[in-house]
């Protein structure tokens, strides 16, 4: 395994285990969704150039756009839950009063 796929690996699990551990507010479940979509991205990205195939060259794109869409319904997400419970918490949303 090469220091760039450890690099890779390491940053998704980093990310996954934040999610997973830190999730007392919005902002930062949504920061770790962003960075294993960088993640994600950057080893899309570098897997044509490894493996010298010019048909795959269209995914990172799609996972852009993807990641993009995702981080803007996030911040909606954000602010909309800011304007009506007065902060980010989590442990404040409760989907059964909404």
């Amino acid at each position: 395994m090469s220091l760039t796929h450890l690099s890779f690996y390491s940053a998704f699990t980093l990310s996954s285990l934040g999610l997973a551990f830190h999730r007392t507010h919005l902002i930062s479940a949504l920061l770790c969704l962003e960075s294993m979509m960088l993640s994600m991205y950057i080893a899309l990205s570098l897997w044509p150039i490894e493996n010298q195939t010019p048909s795959l060259t269209l995914a990172p794109m799609l996972m852009l756009t993807f990641s993009a869409c995702e981080a803007g319904t996030g911040l909606a997400m954000l602010v909309a839950s800011t304007r009506t419970h007065g902060s980010d918490h989590l442990h404040n949303l409760n989907l059964l009063q909404c």
